[in-house]
């Protein structure tokens, strides 16, 4: 609200339509133009709205054609009418002014509300010294249209209620034209604030009519000394204090009768006895508000006015052509460089592998994956590295638990083993029994062996091996129980591991069976197998002793 101490280089208020580094000679006179014919087109505009939708609604008609809406909804429409000048003073001052529109407030950019409420402070003593005067003043002034008859409490206070809501509105919306606007439209070409302040006080006066000289003379006081407050506060506060309880004042004391808002005199009308009680009401509260501002020191000038800002300076650069704010026309990439080429800002085409070299091959910049994956086996390495060994996969061979691995085995007849289609009855480790008897893939050839060179007819008509058979006719062939050895053969069947009780044969992946006649001695690359039940130990400790085959016969017996 106080100032500390007014920068010298400021402005007053009347000044202050200079307060813009845009300021231009022609801006106050057009913005004066322009609120003119805005202020006559709206309330042209209003008036005409309202007496159409009273006319729809149903009010009665005025003498002059309008819709007559009642004096309290009458006067609140006429107050609305005047506010409406407020925001294009504000929008006036913004747009055309090219400055704050708060500078029309005060010098401080915005309204001082602290000091409004001392000012509306300052008031109060006047206008109760008004009244009680003017009841003891000689009354010749004619009928206005009023009565002495009391309105009415209902009425009175919905009256009072309109009135406290729109009269501020309506006065500060004239204190904003005249003292606001005017004012320092005139103070852009005046320096002196005696000759900026008598223009808006002439216009304020005619405004209100032509009446009596007496009501114009207290209207012309009203106005310069309103001009002179707001010079020397430096803000609007202390005449929009004093013209809303006049105004106040006024519509309360004519809303307390019949009629009495209704009736068309105004301030202009007013005769000589109250024009002078009104007049020096003005001049008191005027004293005490200067008496304040000794006391309070409220800033009376405005900041150092503001420098043009250099163009390198501005945060924007001023449209240039149709396509602003680009440089050019806005293509398929914005404002971005046209891409040359049909595939963008990339020299060449955009494959599956992106702006990078196309890859060699079908697999990119990698080897082609083989058996082992992407990876090449390491040397030596083994399963699932190296390729798989045996018919067992990459597993090492089964433990030794009586059954020899190898083909399906034939069910044991009713002779069981030993019958007449092997012929002998061969020495060897005795296999687990089960519940039908040994099993029958121990004792030799089953009905599922491939018939070898040298096999004799079974009784029964199937191929069995006969007595004498070669043990090693095939390298890769099991020799069955009882065989002979006989001249190797290779056979195409796939390499079984080696049974307990097996004595190698001449094919190195090929184990030998039990009774089998030892061959030629030829180391096996095959892993070391387990010890089979019934070996005996070696001499040098290796391994198990493979026993003994035992003599085959010398020949098939013939009955």
């Amino acid at each position: 609200m106080t100032a500390t101490s007014p920068d010298p280089t400021g402005l007053p208020y009347h000044r202050m339509a200079r307060y813009s580094p845009h300021h231009r000679w022609w801006r106050p006179l057009l913005g004066t133009v322009v609120l003119v014919f805005g202020s006559v087109l709206a309330t042209v505009f209003l008036y005409i709205l309202t007496d159409v939708i009273g006319t729809a609604a149903g009010y009665p008609e005025l003498p002059d054609g309008g819709a007559d809406f009642g004096p309290v909804l009458g006067t609140g429409l006429d107050l609305a009418f005047i506010a409406v000048d407020l925001p294009l003073v504000l929008l006036a001052v913004l747009w055309l002014g090219r400055r704050p529109a708060g500078t029309v407030a005060s010098v401080t950019g915005r309204p001082r509300w602290r000091w409004l409420a001392w000012c509306l402070l300052a008031a109060v003593p006047p206008m109760v010294l008004l009244p009680m005067v003017a009841i003891f003043l000689p009354d010749d002034q004619s009928d206005g249209g009023g009565s002495d008859v009391w309105v009415g409490w209902q009425t009175f206070l919905l009256s009072l209620a309109m009135l406290v809501v729109l009269v501020p509105l309506q006065s500060a919306a004239e204190e904003y034209v005249f003292r606001g606007w005017l004012l320092q439209a005139a103070g852009a070409f005046l320096r002196s604030p005696w000759l900026a302040v008598l223009p808006q006080a002439v216009l304020f006066a005619a405004a209100h009519g032509w009446g009596t000289p007496w009501g114009f003379a207290d209207l012309l006081v009203f106005g310069v000394v309103a001009g002179l407050l707001t010079i020397r506060t430096g803000g609007l506060e202390a005449s929009i204090a004093l013209h809303a309880l006049n105004n106040l004042l006024a519509f309360g004391l004519s809303a307390m009768y019949v009629d009495g808002l209704a009736s068309d005199e105004t301030a202009a009308d007013a005769p000589w006895q109250l024009a002078l009680v009104d007049m020096a009401s003005v001049l008191l509260f005027a004293a005490i508000v200067l008496w304040l501002a000794r006391r309070r020191r409220p800033q009376h000038l405005s900041a150092p006015v503001p420098e043009p800002i250099p163009p390198h300076l501005l945060p924007y650069v001023p449209p240039q052509g149709a396509y602003w704010p680009y440089a050019q026309a806005p293509g398929a990439y914005g404002p971005y460089p046209q891409a040359p080429g049909a595939y963008g800002p990339y020299p060449q085409p955009q494959g599956m592998y992106g702006p990078y070299p196309q890859p060699p091959g079908s697999h990119g910049a990698y080897p082609p994956p083989g058996a082992h994956g992407a990876y090449a086996p390491p040397p030596g390495a083994v399963w699932p590295y190296a390729s798989p060994q045996g018919s067992h996969g990459p597993y090492a061979p089964p433990p030794a638990n009586g059954a020899v691995p190898g083909p399906a085995a034939a069910p044991s007849g009713p002779d069981g083993p030993g019958s007449a289609a092997s012929g002998v009855d061969v020495p060897g480790p005795a296999a687990p029994s089960g519940p039908d008897g040994p099993s029958s893939a121990a004792l030799g050839s089953t009905a599922s062996s491939p018939v070898l060179p040298g096999d004799a007819p079974g009784p029964d008509g199937s191929s069995h091996a006969a007595p004498g058979a070669a043990s090693d006719s095939a390298a890769s062939s099991p020799a069955a129980l009882g065989d002979a050895p006989g001249p190797a053969e290779p056979s195409p069947a796939a390499p079984r591991p080696a049974a307990p009780g097996d004595a190698p044969g001449p094919a190195a992946s090929s184990p030998a069976a039990l009774g089998d006649a030892p061959g030629p001695a030829e180391p096996s690359p095959a892993a070391p197998r387990p010890a089979a039940p019934g070996d005996a130990p070696s001499p040098d400790g290796a391994g198990p002793a493979v026993p003994a085959a035992a003599d085959p016969p010398s020949g098939p017996q013939e009955s």
